[in-house]
C-alpha cells in the first residue's frame, strides 16, 4: 500500500535532504536552507505572507503575536478575502504569484491540481518533530490520496478533540426556555410552539418587534443557517457539508434526500405565519447579527462561532437570558440528533506552503514551533502571569475577571491575542494534556463546567445534569464514522464542479420554496428537484459514494493495523 511505501521512504529522508538539489526537486521549488539546523526555528527576522481564507485584518501587534515573533523571528503578513475566496485562488493560479503560506479551505484542490503547494513530507522528517508528535497516529491521514501520498497541508482541525460544547441543531433564547420551566423542545413542533407562544405574550422586546426565527441567506452564510440545519434537523446528521451519508457510507446530496421537503415546508409555514424573519432572504449578514445583538430574535438555526460576537455583546450588557441554548431538535421523534457523534480527524482543510515561498525550510520550522508545547499553551491561554496563572498544585487557571473578559469583550482575542492565532494552524484538542498534566485548551470538561454563567447553571439544575451537552444523545450511542467530515475534504475537480452546480441550483431554489405561496410549495419543490437532476445529481452522488467508501475502508484498515 502507498502509505507503507511512504514509511519506507521516510527512513531515507535524512540522506535525501543532505543533497540540496534533490530536496528542492521534492518540494517543487528552490529551497533556501538556513545555516543553523536547530528545531526552534529562531533565525534572523523574516516576514511570511499568509493567505487566510477565514482571516481578517491582523497587524500582528497583539501580545501573543509579538511573543511568537520573539521565539521564531517570524512575522506573518495576513492576506484575506475581500470578495469571493475562489476568485482570489483563481487569480493566484493565473498569475503564478502565491503567498508564502496559504489556507484556502475547500478551494485548496485548485492549488494542488495546479502545482501551487509543495509536498512537505521530507521537510517535516528533517525539521518537523513537533508536527509529527502532535499528529501522532493521525499523521499518515494527512496524505492527499491513495494515488498521491504527498502532504500538501497540515490540517486545521484539532487533534484529540471531543465535542464538549455544541450549538445543537437549533438554538433558543434562554428566556424562552425559562418561560417554559426549562422544558427541552426535541421536535420542530415543540420548538415552534415555544416560539409562537412567547411571541404572542411578548410581541416587543426592548421596544422592538420580536422576531421568532432569523437566518442569513445573502452570502455564503446560507450554508450555515439555511443548508446545514436542514441536515441536522431533518436527517439527524453530523456536519458532512452538503451531503448525507447513510450507515453503508452511501452519499446523497442533502437537499434531494428524504425529509428535506418536510423541513423546508416547515420553513415555508414559518415564513407565512410571521415567525420566520420576513427579511431573511434580503438582509445582510451584518443586519442579521445586529438583530441578534438587540436581544429580540428568539430562535436561530446557526453555528456557535457565527453568533459569538452578538452573544458577547449581550453578555456585556448583562442580558444572559437573551443568549442561546443549543438544543437537540429534530423533525420528529423518529429522527435522532447526532451532534455528538464522533468522526475521524478532518484532514482536508489546512495550511500549506506555496512554491513561491522564499524559505520553505524556515516555514516548516515555524509551523513546527507552532506545534510545540510552549506555543500551544500560549496560543490557547495567552501570556503567563497576565492571562493565566498556576496555583500551588501546578494547576493552570484564569481569574474570574479574565474569564468574564473573554466571554463579554467582543475584541478580547484582538486585544490579547488569546485564541487568535491557533486556527487554522495545527493544534491539540480538548482531551490532550501537556507535560504538566494540564489541558492545552481552555475548553476541557472541568473548565467548561466552571465557566457556566448563572442562567446556564439554573438550566443545569432544572435538567439535573452536569453539562449542557448531557441533554443530547451521547457519542457512545453511535458508531464512529471512519472518514473525514466531508466539509473538510479536498474534493477532486470533477466532484467539486458537480457540487458547485448543485449548490448554484439549491441556494436560490430553497429560498423560492420558503417564500412561495403555500399552495405552490409542492410545485416549487418539484422544480428544484428537477434542476438538481439536470445539474448532475446522480453523477455527483455516485462519485461521492465511491470516494467516501474507499476512504472509510482505507482508514478503518489503518486504524486496525495501528492497534
Amino acid at each position: 500500500m502507498l502509505y507503507r511505501k511512504a514509511r519506507r521512504r521516510r527512513f531515507l529522508s535524512g540522506i535525501f535532504l543532505s543533497i540540496l538539489g534533490l530536496a528542492a526537486g521534492l518540494c517543487g521549488c528552490s529551497i533556501k536552507v538556513s545555516d543553523q539546523k536547530d528545531q526552534s526555528g529562531i533565525r534572523e527576522p523574516v516576514t511570511f505572507t499568509f493567505y487566510n481564507a477565514d482571516g481578517q485584518e491582523d497587524p500582528w501587534t497583539d501580545p501573543v503575536a509579538r511573543r511568537i515573533t520573539e521565539a521564531t523571528g517570524v512575522t506573518l503578513k495576513t492576506e484575506y478575502p475581500t470578495g469571493r475566496q475562489k476568485n482570489d485562488i483563481m487569480l493566484m493560479v493565473a498569475t503564478k504569484e502565491y503567498p508564502d503560506l496559504i489556507f484556502a479551505k475547500g478551494d485548496s484542490n485548485i492549488l494542488i491540481e495546479n502545482g501551487a503547494l509543495i509536498d512537505m513530507q521530507e521537510l517535516i522528517e528533517e525539521y518537523g518533530p513537533h508536527i509529527k508528535a502532535l499528529y501522532g497516529e493521525e499523521y499518515d491521514y494527512l496524505r492527499y490520496s491513495k494515488e498521491d501520498d504527498s502532504i500538501y497541508q497540515l490540517c486545521s482541525n484539532k487533534v484529540g478533540d471531543e465535542v464538549l460544547t455544541t450549538a445543537g441543531s437549533a438554538q433558543l433564547q434562554w428566556a424562552v426556555l425559562k418561560e417554559n420551566e426549562y422544558a427541552i423542545p426535541r421536535t420542530l413542533e415543540e420548538y415552534t410552539e415555544m416560539i409562537r407562544s412567547y411571541m404572542e405574550q411578548y410581541p416587543y422586546i426592548n421596544g422592538q418587534k420580536t422576531i421568532g426565527i432569523s437566518i442569513s441567506c445573502t452570502d455564503w452564510h446560507w450554508y450555515t443557517t439555511l443548508s446545514d440545519p436542514a441536515g441536522y434537523i431533518a436527517n439527524g446528521t453530523t456536519d458532512d457539508g452538503q451531503w448525507i451519508v447513510d450507515e453503508d457510507n452511501r452519499v446523497y446530496y442533502k437537499h434531494a434526500a428524504e425529509g428535506q421537503k418536510e423541513y423546508f415546508q416547515w420553513l415555508n409555514q414559518m415564513y407565512w405565519e410571521g415567525i420566520l424573519d420576513p427579511e431573511f432572504a434580503t438582509q445582510t449578514h451584518e443586519d442579521y447579527l445586529s438583530k441578534i445583538a438587540s436581544g429580540r430574535v428568539l430562535g436561530l438555526l446557526d453555528a456557535d462561532w457565527d453568533i459569538a460576537t452578538p452573544e458577547s455583546s449581550l453578555k456585556a450588557r448583562g442580558m444572559y437570558e437573551r443568549t442561546y441554548a443549543g438544543l437537540p431538535v429534530t423533525i420528529d421523534e423518529s429522527v435522532t440528533c447526532e451532534m455528538l457523534r464522533e468522526h475521524n480527524l478532518g484532514v482536508g482543510w489546512g495550511v500549506g506552503i506555496s512554491v513561491s515561498c522564499k524559505d520553505p525550510v524556515r516555514a516548516v520550522q515555524f509551523l513546527d514551533w507552532m506545534c510545540t508545547e510552549e506555543a500551544q499553551v500560549m496560543l490557547n491561554w495567552g501570556i503567563e502571569n497576565v492571562n493565566y496563572f498556576y496555583d500551588e498544585d501546578g494547576l493552570r487557571y484564569r481569574t474570574p475577571e479574565e474569564i468574564e473578559q473573554a466571554a463579554t469583550n467582543a475584541n478580547y482575542a484582538e486585544e490579547t491575542g488569546v485564541g487568535r492565532h491557533s486556527y487554522p494552524f495545527p493544534s491539540y484538542g480538548n482531551t490532550a494534556l501537556d507535560s504538566t498534566g494540564n489541558h492545552y485548551t481552555t475548553n476541557s470538561r472541568e473548565l467548561i463546567i466552571s465557566g457556566y454563567n448563572r442562567i446556564q447553571r439554573e438550566a443545569l439544575q432544572a435538567w439535573n445534569v452536569e453539562m449542557l451537552i448531557d441533554i443530547f444523545p451521547g457519542r457512545e450511542e453511535f458508531e464512529k464514522k471512519y472518514y473525514s467530515p466531508i466539509w473538510a475534504k479536498v474534493l477532486p475537480a470533477e466532484a467539486k464542479k458537480l457540487l458547485d452546480a448543485l449548490d448554484a441550483a439549491a441556494w436560490p431554489g430553497l429560498i423560492d420554496c420558503i417564500v412561495c405561496a403555500p399552495e405552490r410549495f409542492d410545485e416549487q419543490w418539484e422544480k428544484l428537484q428537477n434542476e438538481l437532476v439536470e445539474a448532475g445529481l446522480y453523477e455527483a452522488e455516485e462519485l461521492m459514494t465511491k470516494l467516501i467508501q474507499e476512504e472509510a475502508e482505507f482508514r478503518k484498515s489503518m486504524e486496525l493495523e495501528n492497534e
